[in-house]
């Protein structure tokens, strides 16, 4: 089986994206879906990785595809006036909570390679009447916003996609102010991944196979100049990973965290 290259894999995970993002939410075989597989409702999906019912029900209809593995609202503690980017946002779920957060008198900026998905998103802001909210196409590898202009980075379960994660915290570390906050939730390997895993596509675009064990993520983020690092699984996200892949015990290799680091 051979090695998957770069190049393939985010041409492959733009496509996934792209096709859940035409499809209103629809996974890889047609039903409503988290990262990877067919699950219940995406609001539930999200209930169950820690949003509440309020913060579900308070963004525009079709922004929330139930494609997260945790709550980065929960753990980025979001200031009225912040300015916050949402690396893969997506649909626009988590930005959109953000806005409530921040109030008119701060500004989220979304950031997704996927153009099916801006253009859902921003249809999404229109819909619902957010102002302080914009989003733009680009890769979190090359983060399309200024050096040392950002108070808070948030991520939902999209870091385990990129090929180059020591890229994507060099970028974040980058953008963000001098104080500012790393706030993500994603998927970490708690085993070492079989090779079947590794190189699978389906399980790589299903936030699988592109996990790293934590003390690798935490070597990286150290590397580019964080400090204050602290990784948390979260062993009740096992439920719902468990049906990404059913019968594929990945539950037993992966499971969602919540990532948080400080710029000095």
């Amino acid at each position: 089986m051979k090695q998957l290259k770069d190049e393939d894999l985010r041409r492959a995970v733009r496509k996934s994206y792209g096709d859940i993002a035409e499809a209103g939410g629809a996974g890889c075989d047609g039903a409503e879906a988290s990262c990877c597989g067919p699950v219940t409702a995406a609001e539930s999906i999200s209930v169950g990785m820690g949003y509440s019912s309020e913060e579900v029900a308070a963004v525009p209809e079709g922004s929330n595809l139930g494609l997260g593995c945790g709550n980065p609202q929960a753990i980025a503690v979001l200031r009225s006036g912040e300015t916050v980017v949402d690396l893969g946002s997506g649909a626009g779920f988590d930005c959109f909570l953000a806005a409530r957060a921040v109030g008119e008198n701060g500004h989220v900026i979304g950031v997704d390679m996927t153009p099916e998905m801006i253009g859902k998103a921003r249809e999404n802001a229109v819909k619902g009447g957010f102002e302080n909210v914009e989003f733009r196409l680009g890769e979190i590898e090359r983060v399309p916003v200024a050096d040392d202009s950002i108070d808070v980075i948030i991520s939902n379960c999209v870091i385990n996609l990129s090929p180059d994660k020591t890229r994507v915290f060099e970028e974040a570390f980058r953008v963000l102010k001098p104080g500012g906050r790393l706030a993500v939730s994603d998927v970490v390997a708690t085993a070492e991944l079989p090779d079947e895993v590794k190189k699978d596509l389906a399980l790589y675009t299903g936030c699988v196979a592109g996990a790293e064990p934590i003390s690798q993520l935490k070597t990286a983020l150290a590397a580019a100049g964080f400090t204050d690092i602290r990784i948390e699984p979260l062993q009740r996200s096992k439920e719902i990973i468990r049906e990404w892949a059913p019968g594929k015990r990945i539950e037993d290799l992966v499971v969602s965290a919540s990532i948080e680091a400080v710029k000095p």
